[in-house]
């Protein structure tokens, strides 16, 4: 099974940390992130312009569905699924709005 949380959060368990940037106020060592997986994030380049354009949402989703199906990050994707098919996993991200964040489209990629 394949649940989210937000990072500050205790792990409930095995978890993976699914943001680019490392989330504040917390130490690398921190058992809170678990592992971290930046490659399956969304570009540096999609999430600035999600930044400046919070209100669109499924173009945002779309282009980021477009990332994930090649290179680093549909690798990443591939090695999430095996974790996930060996036992549950927490997928962790700092988002605020994890419903409006990249979380949702890794988990609808997870599991289709």
């Amino acid at each position: 099974m394949i649940t989210v949380a937000r990072v500050y959060d205790p792990p409930n368990t095995r978890r993976v940390f699914v943001d680019r940037l490392w989330p504040r106020g917390i130490t690398k060592d921190d058992p809170r992130v678990g592992r971290w997986c930046k490659d399956v994030t969304p570009s540096n380049e999609l999430r600035s312009w999600y930044h400046a354009h919070r209100d669109r949402y499924d173009d945002f989703v779309a282009r980021y569905r477009e990332e994930l199906s090649s290179g680093p990050a549909a690798q990443a994707l591939d090695e999430l699924r095996e974790l996930a098919a060996a036992g549950d996993v927490e997928l962790a991200t700092a988002a605020k709005d994890v419903d409006h964040s990249h979380v949702p489209v890794i988990v609808d990629a997870l599991t289709a």
